[in-house]
């Protein structure tokens, strides 16, 4: 369960592709485009609507659509459009009317029956619900929605465990659900107060899959509130170490969990549905579907509000996609929670570092790494945060911290040593620079980035050049469209004097990235050299238009000064 950014894919339950190769109906339904607008007053809105839509504004995308809706009520495009957008975006007192309607126009519309549903089963209208049920298509990820559903439902209802085990069957019956079956059905066990066979159905989980988050709150939950301390001990030890770089979860707080005892995973049939939906949301965001992927989280959250798994996925889909003060609002709700407080409050300060709140982000981070002075991700992000800010003292300040509560370095830990380098390279000494590119280089040798960066510094200084060369040689190997790489090639070639071979890498280097100032004063070098003196003042030029750096700029201008070009600029 490792996390490293927003475009990582968590893996909360570890269901299998078969489910993931379903999701085409509900996608569809969500995409749908509404009938071309006549030429009336509500075409500006509809327009004006699907152009936010374009752009993520999913609030401002609700309020036009919902403004043409209200000139044209009868439009069933709007009217999908309009229910989808507000659900999306977590209105379901608005989500909830348009879904009644759109059910009556559309009989068996998969999203808006299971919004139906969810909100008779929160209320307690259990015939009601089970209607709601009767009009799905077994269709795309209906087909295991409605079964999951449907169990929970006759659990509720006090139906015999051997119906709701045919309830549950279709889940059974496909390859690469097995998992999603046996949790379902311990969890309805335990919840009907059946402790063998919540036992049973506890160990198939534990055998169909490497245990995730979820699967290991479940059973050790359930463990711990048993009697067998030790067991959930030893299941919540075994996750810990094989998730050892996870920032999602507090080791400590599960851990002590073992011992105090916790609420079951599942306590009432409604948990149960809600858990259902959320599996089928992160089964979709596994698959990179996020816009069905936070709608079956927001459906998951009306049955059970407070569901941290749920309100932690809200958070990351809407951070991944770019709405980071939305992001704010479901990480902070869940940021007292034992288990995934913690991580919940590391992917706070990420939303903050986007918004530019660095201030606040550093606060967070620092209280972080007090409250956990066995942790370095806090530091480390901290580190990251300085050196993005240009403040690099401070970066190399707060690398060195995390480095030393690491204590013996792995393979993965070469990012925080190329980080801690990049810093020392700005502000010195480099011998320091030097060694941790040293280090980082023997912890994981085959690093384009590591090769790059200590191989171009040993040329542009002048020394190790052969060994540099082929450094940067594998480093081109390894990423032959990375520019700034090729441009290294060309840069270290040019000073050991081959004028035509620099030419020709820096040539490839500035098609790769035509803008950078770096790549136009060398590319300017290597042309001066080989006697083409029109196009070298032409990417000097080019560098001047381009500089951000106070060095590069003052460099270019000493050349131009030296061979009395700079009134040609």
């Amino acid at each position: 369960m490792k996390l490293f950014g927003f475009a990582q894919r968590r893996r909360w339950l570890g269901l299998g592709a078969a489910l993931l190769a379903l999701c085409v109906v509900e996608v569809a339904e969500a995409t749908q485009q509404a009938a071309p607008p006549s030429p009336e007053p509500r075409a500006g809105s509809y327009l004006a609507g699907r152009f936010a839509q374009h752009v993520d504004d999913w609030k401002a995308a609700a309020s036009f659509v919902a403004d043409a809706l209200a000139r044209d009520p009868g439009e069933s495009g709007l009217l999908r459009r309009a229910f989808l957008l507000e659900l999306n975006g977590g209105d379901i007192e608005k989500a909830l009317p348009l879904a009644k309607t759109l059910a009556a126009l559309e009989p068996g519309s998969t999203i808006a029956t299971l919004l139906l549903f969810c909100d008779d089963a929160v209320k307690g209208r259990l015939e009601d619900a089970a209607s709601h049920l009767a009009t799905l298509t077994p269709d795309g990820i209906a087909r295991y929605a409605a079964p999951l559903l449907s169990a929970w439902l006759m659990q509720a209802r006090g139906q015999p465990p051997a119906v709701i085990d045919a309830a549950l069957a279709p889940l059974n019956a496909t390859q690469g659900l097995s998992l999603l079956h046996a949790i379902h059905r311990a969890m309805i066990a335990e919840v009907g107060g059946n402790r063998e066979a919540a036992t049973e159905w506890y160990q198939k989980a534990l055998q169909s899959a490497p245990p995730s988050l979820r699967v290991v709150q479940a059973i050790g939950s359930f463990y711990a509130r048993n009697g067998l301390a030790d067991q959930a001990r030893a299941l919540y030890t075994a996750f810990t170490n094989d998730n050892s770089e996870g920032a999602l979860t507090d080791a400590s707080a599960l851990l002590e969990q073992a011992d105090i005892g916790t609420e079951p995973a599942v306590a009432t049939a409604n948990e149960g549905m809600a858990e259902g939906l959320f599996d089928l949301a992160s089964a979709l965001h596994q698959d990179g579907s996020d816009e069905m992927s936070l709608i079956y989280a927001r459906l998951a959250l009306v049955l059970r509000p407070r569901f941290p798994l749920a309100q932690m996925l809200v958070g990351d889909i809407l951070a991944t996609r770019g709405h980071f003060e939305e992001s704010l609002g479901p990480y902070r709700e869940i940021a007292t929670d034992r288990a995934l407080g913690w991580g919940a409050r590391l992917r706070e300060t990420d939303s903050l570092i986007r918004l530019e709140r660095s201030d606040e982000a550093t606060s967070l981070l620092e209280a972080l790494a007090a409250e956990h002075p066995d942790r370095a991700e806090p530091l480390v992000r901290l580190g990251d945060l300085y050196r993005g800010n240009k403040k690099n003292a401070e970066a190399i300040d707060a690398y060195s911290r995390a480095l030393k509560r690491i204590g013996r370095l792995e393979e993965r830990h070469w990012p925080i040593l190329y980080g801690r380098a990049a810093a020392y390279e700005r502000v010195g000494p480099w011998l320091k620079s030097e060694q941790d590119l040293e280090t980082a280089l023997k912890l994981s040798g085959d690093q384009a980035i590591l090769l790059n960066f200590l191989g171009y510094s040993w040329v542009d200084k002048g020394v190790n050049i052969p060994r540099a060369k082929t450094m940067i040689e594998r480093a081109v190997a390894l990423r032959p469209r990375d520019g700034y790489i090729v441009d290294s090639l060309g840069w270290a070639l040019f000073r050991i004097g081959d004028t035509n071979g620099a030419v020709v890498q820096l040539e490839r280097a500035i098609e790769l990235k035509p803008l950078d100032p770096t790549i136009n004063d060398h590319l300017g070098d290597a042309y001066w050299a080989a006697g083409r003196k029109t196009e070298a003042l032409f990417q000097w030029r080019r560098a001047l238009q381009n500089a951000d750096e106070p060095d590069i700029t003052l460099s270019v201008t000493k050349k131009l000064k030296e061979r009395d070009l700079l009134g040609k600029i």
